[in-house]
């Protein structure tokens, strides 16, 4: 799929402010709203839009701990990664986890209401995952940035 400067318009609009209305989204690119509700919906069956969504402030619904955890497995636990990425994706208490290459195998972002309640994650969920080995964590202190868009310049190709 090929995006043109409408397309991408249209995704640097809806990742700014994803209520935008089609009728306003049309008036911002400059083609009628059924033109756009067209491309809005042809960027999602491509995957290009994802899913829309509403961001919460963890802090404001009362989640102040908000760690960064760095896991190491035993290497006799490789063979079984798919199971340990399914009991991170099970965990209410993971937001965000990612495998990577380098010193550790996975860093999850993880929220708790308070220290105590981190604490029972780490003891009755986490360190009961057979095969890891290693656990670091590291304690958000000041959400310097958060970014949650991806500006795309009208010029480029980003071919797809």
């Amino acid at each position: 799929m090929i995006l043109d400067k409408i397309d991408k318009q249209i995704l640097n609009t809806l990742q700014e402010n994803g209520k935008t209305t089609n009728s306003r989204l049309s008036k911002i690119v400059g083609i009628s709203a059924p033109a756009t509700l067209e491309r809005v919906k042809r960027l999602e069956l491509a995957g290009v839009i994802s899913h829309f969504t509403a961001v919460i402030d963890p802090e404001k619904i009362g989640f102040s701990i908000m760690a960064m955890v760095n896991i190491s497995l035993s290497l006799s636990s490789l063979s079984s990664v798919a199971a340990i990425k399914e009991k991170f994706v099970a965990l209410d208490e993971v937001i965000q986890c990612y495998q990577i290459a380098g010193a550790n195998d996975f860093i999850l972002k993880v929220i708790a209401k308070d220290i105590k309640a981190y604490g029972q994650f780490m003891n009755m969920k986490l360190t009961q995952i057979e095969g890891i080995q290693v656990i670091k964590s590291s304690f958000v202190i000041d959400n310097v940035k958060d970014k949650k868009m991806f500006i795309l310049d009208l010029d480029e190709d980003y071919g797809l």
